[in-house]
């Protein structure tokens, strides 16, 4: 008995979701749909029902369960720009020591800022490609919306509605 009053309260409470979804469909979209036809709200209710599954079907992107896209994480581990600045840097302050008197304290202070500055680089290009990543993923997520609102309005029109 509980059994069969679970199930009835999860059917009813699917067609109140599913009413609901149709009637806010298209605003939902930023879209506005006019019944160029004198369609009634029931038929335009259903009509956008049909069409929200068709443009799913159309384009595998469901506006009411949007995936999730995120950008490529960046490869953030070391990657020889620290050891590479070292040198350079110990090179030059190898230079720069001999010239002072101390070869070898100079080297040692130029690896150290070389070193630092390598791996200062590596840390602002990766988070610059991260922030690149992000912006791609949100601009193929706003591509996904538009596709589908193409699709769903294609329909709609054909169902003889104005949308805009």
């Amino acid at each position: 008995m509980n059994k069969l009053i679970f199930i009835g309260l999860i059917g009813i409470l699917s067609i109140t979701v599913q009413k609901i979804s149709a009637q806010d469909m298209a605003k939902s979209l930023g879209l506005y749909v006019f019944p160029a036809n004198n369609q009634d709200q029931a038929t335009q209710d259903a009509d956008e029902m049909v069409c929200y599954k068709w443009a799913i079907n159309q384009t595998g992107y469901d506006p009411l369960n949007p995936p999730v896209v995120q950008g490529a994480e960046v490869d953030r581990s070391p990657d020889g720009r620290a050891v590479g600045g070292a040198a350079r840097g110990a090179a030059g302050g190898a230079a720069i020591g001999a010239i002072a008197g101390d070869a070898g304290k100079g080297a040692a202070i130029g690896a150290l800022v070389g070193g630092v500055r390598g791996r200062r680089s590596k840390v602002v290009g990766d988070e610059m490609q991260q922030q690149a990543n992000d912006q791609a993923a949100v601009a193929h997520s706003q591509e996904l919306k538009n596709d589908y609102n193409k699709a769903f309005s294609a329909c709609m029109e054909g169902k003889g509605y104005t949308v805009k």
